[in-house]
């Protein structure tokens, strides 16, 4: 892959924690829970609004809380269907899944083709975040890279970037392959299935919710991200 020829392509799969209308009165009591971040990732939207603006980048963003359908897990999958989602009875689950996540993987399956026109390779970039402290442990870094180590385009690119984050200002830590595993399944895992190396790299850009806080800093994250991925597409 010719990383200063690819076509940016953003997705943010985890964007909101919204019921349906639907379900609203019947999980009237689970606001806190769907507040949490086992309800969405908080500021992952806002980071991946303003990096299409700043990189004129295509944005698919899902609108549905993970509780009922996460977006981010291949349809057969057990885990598609959230917390909430598997009180529902099993025809109420596979409906949510045609309706919301399908359609979800279709669109962007749909944007990458167009950016993939005229033989361009395609960075695809889904914007998520994390939790600063998860069961006692303290994530003490701001930015997680995750991709696919077997994948040589994708081992380069997050080396490179990685360099770029660490030389910009702001003193940024950074991982490769945390919080979580970046072959694990999801969305950029399936689509590594269909698409060659060559053509496609899949990342999963993973922002601790610690530096999202404020608007002031979520600007100065979204500043460094945006030089950096210009530099490398």
């Amino acid at each position: 892959m010719s990383r200063k020829q690819s076509r940016l392509v953003l997705t943010c799969e985890h964007a909101s924690r919204a019921l349906p209308a639907a379900y609203r009165a019947r999980f009237a009591d689970d606001e806190a829970l769907l507040a949490s971040h086992r309800g969405w990732d908080p500021g992952a939207l806002d980071v991946a609004r303003a990096l299409a603006r700043r990189l004129r980048a295509p944005l698919v963003a899902g609108g549905i809380t993970r509780l009922l359908v996460d977006l981010n897990r291949s349809p057969h999958n057990p885990a598609v269907v959230g917390a909430l989602g598997r009180r529902l009875p099993k025809d109420e689950q596979r409906a949510l899944i045609a309706r919301y996540h399908a359609p979800h993987w279709a669109r962007v399956r749909e944007v990458l083709g167009a950016a993939a026109r005229g033989g361009r390779p395609v960075l695809h970039i889904a914007v998520h975040s994390f939790v600063p402290v998860l069961d006692g442990d303290r994530r003490d870094f701001e930015i997680g890279l995750l991709y696919d180590p077997a994948r040589a385009p994708e081992r380069r690119l997050a080396a490179e970037w990685k360099r770029l984050l660490l030389e910009a200002p702001g003193a940024l830590r950074v991982r490769r392959n945390e919080p979580y595993r970046g072959n694990a399944d999801g969305l950029a895992t399936a689509l590594r299935r269909e698409l060659p190396a060559t053509r496609y790299a899949g990342f999963e850009l993973e922002l601790n919710q610690a530096a999202l806080e404020d608007a002031s800093s979520r600007r100065a994250l979204v500043d460094v991200i945006a030089t950096t991925l210009r530099a490398i597409c």
